[in-house]
């Protein structure tokens, strides 16, 4: 009979690049304390990063050696596993929507879930928990337009706002006039006037 680390070893193989693994999601392979051992010891063996408390994940073997799973993925793979809401912050989405070019230097992204920091070997990703006007509309264009706006601030965002109306779907926009209520006042006055016809 193989042993439970190799079990898990070889299970974790079998998904997705980026799925976490946590001992309540590997109860089939024995018992709660037994799967914690038995992650814990392939964690200090090197065959699994321990992200953060209870959550591990799989290195990644190429040719070039081994690396972490891709950030983005990792995070997308948490968010369904949990049902938290997890996006990025507002500089990568102003990133995205061609607002700004600067590129943020760390990972930031915001959830409905509680603040924590994962570490993927040396590199670090902070989940800030955001209140839920900053999650709406997750990952649609309209939601990343509400998060951007918000990191331009008041000075910044009548601009970006002019700009977004050109290039988001007529649907995106529509839908990001139609949260305005539950936005900040500043950042609801702003667009409410650019919804205007």
């Amino acid at each position: 009979m193989k042993r439970l680390s190799e079990q898990i070893l070889e299970y974790a193989e079998q998904l997705p690049e980026g799925t976490p693994l946590t001992a309540k999601g590997l109860l089939r392979f024995g018992t709660r304390a037994a799967v914690d051992q038995a992650l814990s010891r392939l964690a200090k063996r090197g065959e699994l990063i321990r992200a953060g408390r209870g959550i591990y994940f799989l290195p990644i073997k190429g040719r070039f050696g081994t690396r972490s799973p891709l950030v983005g993925l990792a995070i997308k793979a948490l968010s369904e596993q949990r049902g938290e809401t997890i996006v990025p912050n507002g500089a990568s989405a102003a990133n995205l929507l061609g607002l700004t070019r600067q590129m943020p230097v760390r990972y930031l992204y915001l959830t409905s879930g509680r603040s924590r920091t994962l570490m993927f070997y040396e590199q670090s990703v902070e989940l800030r928990h955001a209140p839920s006007w900053q999650l709406s509309f997750a990952n649609r264009p309209a939601g990343k337009a509400i998060r951007a706006l918000d990191w331009l601030g008041p000075d910044h965002a009548e601009k970006g706002l002019k700009k977004l109306k050109e290039t988001l779907p007529s649907k995106e926009f529509e839908d990001l006039v139609s949260a305005a209520p539950r936005l900040p006042t500043w950042l609801a006055r702003i667009i409410t006037q650019a919804g205007l016809p």
